[in-house]
């Protein structure tokens, strides 16, 4: 027979779905110990409590499967299924309860129960940095913003269509710079304004990084639809400094004509084109601008400045002020991450408060990944979840027994294997909770 009618090789290879003992995503060992170690189910067994609600039984072991299908790569109720495939659970160390089951827990939410869900992740957040991953008394650089929670269907309490005109929810969040992880998040409705209720997420957010652990300067960068008084006087209170872009108005423009020739400083600028920056007064504020003129061909026909300005009452040059106040952008890559990587890409239940529910658990699957690479790799710069997840949670594994010792099996040759070896003895070498 001619080698093109020969029957293909992978026709003769069978396919059975029968392997006990095998473990999908092995890698969830690294989370899992982590999780273990903060203490995360025991504090959600002790802060949770959802009276005699359906579903009220077991808080921890019900989160902590959200959670953990989420660092897998779920973004949906029904995605737990995978935790609950031949030994998968044995590299969890908690029951791993079934969709409907997670599902009940999640709508038995009210208002009440997030914010008992929100003391959890600030209790795990003080725990992980005090096992390496905190500022501790060094300066911290925080970073604010809003983004849009895409929804699908019209039975989503509080969903709406805001200024994108995308259907969904319109969340606060603060990260921290450099190593990206949530540090605060609160769900609202799709048409909140964008700087609706910051005056208390500041309140919030400097109360629970403090008491957390960070004892040292606190910087808050913002764009500019946080650009309001009442935020500044609240910043002004907690003794945090800020960075807030404005827009631009009369005022903003009459303050920048004022500025003469003499006060422009070149800069470098990523973009093609001549940048300058210059600093005045406004209202108490350093008013730092930038300037750009680009030398495209469009721009040579039509030679005028591009103004962005900001207020600040940093201490500083003009030009390092305006180089942080750009590294702002890097909020941006976090949300991506929390949306692509942390089960973010949308939120599931009709109801919102389990829909808050939902965002929290999120934020404490995206951080979990920001601590493996802090704590367990020794990153000094942001890891995206993807990385993480290709090379050292999504492996294949099968779980043996003998002479009473469970061994998991990984992939000889894995390229990453010192990696997963070096975070795993470091995770564990992080104390219990107590």
């Amino acid at each position: 027979m001619p080698a093109s009618h020969a029957t293909p090789a992978l026709d003769h290879l069978r396919v059975a779905f029968d392997d006990p003992h095998a473990v999908a995503s092995a890698g969830l060992l690294l989370p899992a110990t982590l999780a273990e170690r903060l203490g995360i189910g025991q504090a959600a067994d002790q802060l949770i409590d959802l009276g005699d609600r359906p579903g009220a039984a077991n808080p921890g072991a019900k989160l902590l499967t959200v959670v953990h299908a989420m660092v897998a790569g779920g973004d949906c109720i029904d995605d737990t299924d995978l935790l609950r495939c031949g030994s998968t659970a044995s590299v969890l160390g908690h029951r791993v309860m079934a969709p409907s089951t997670v599902g009940t827990f999640l709508r038995a939410f009210t208002f009440g129960h997030t914010r008992q869900l929100d003391q959890l992740t600030e209790q795990v957040l003080a725990g992980a940095w005090a096992a390496g991953a905190g500022p501790g008394d060094g300066p911290m650089t925080i970073d604010a913003d809003s983004t849009i929670v895409e929804v699908h269907g019209h039975a989503k309490q509080g969903a709406s269509y805001g200024y994108t005109r995308t259907l969904g929810y319109h969340p606060l969040l603060a990260t921290r710079a450099g190593s990206g992880e949530v540090l605060h998040a609160r769900l609202r409705a799709g048409r909140a304004n964008t700087a609706r209720g910051m005056p208390r997420f500041v309140d919030e957010l400097v109360g629970r990084v403090r008491r957390a652990g960070a004892s040292g300067e606190l910087t808050i960068r913002m764009d500019s639809g946080f650009w309001a008084a009442t935020t500044r006087k609240r910043l002004r209170r907690h003794g945090v400094r800020y960075s807030i872009t404005v827009r631009q108005t009369k005022p903003i423009r009459q303050a920048i004509q004022r500025i003469g020739e003499e006060g422009w400083t070149p800069i470098c600028y990523p973009d093609s084109g001549v940048a300058e920056v210059a600093e005045t007064a406004y209202k108490g504020d350093r008013l730092v601008v930038r300037r750009v003129r680009h030398l495209t061909t469009q721009g040579q026909l039509f030679p005028t400045w591009d103004y962005h300005a900001f207020v600040t009452d940093r201490v500083g040059t003009t030009v390092e002020l305006d180089a942080d106040h750009r590294r702002h952008a890097e909020v941006e890559l976090a949300i991506r991450d929390l949306k692509a990587g942390a089960g973010l890409a949308h939120c599931p239940s009709g109801r919102f408060a389990a829909n808050a529910a939902w965002l929290l658990a999120a934020t404490l699957a995206h951080n979990l990944l920001r601590w493996i690479a802090a704590v367990g790799l020794g990153a000094r710069e942001l890891v995206v979840a993807k990385t993480l997840r290709r090379t050292l949670l999504v492996l294949p594994g099968r779980l043996t027994r003998s002479a009473r010792r469970a061994t998991l099996h990984l992939p000889r040759g894995w390229p990453w294997a010192h990696s997963f070896e070096l975070a795993l003895a470091r995770l564990r070498c992080i104390p219990y909770a107590t």
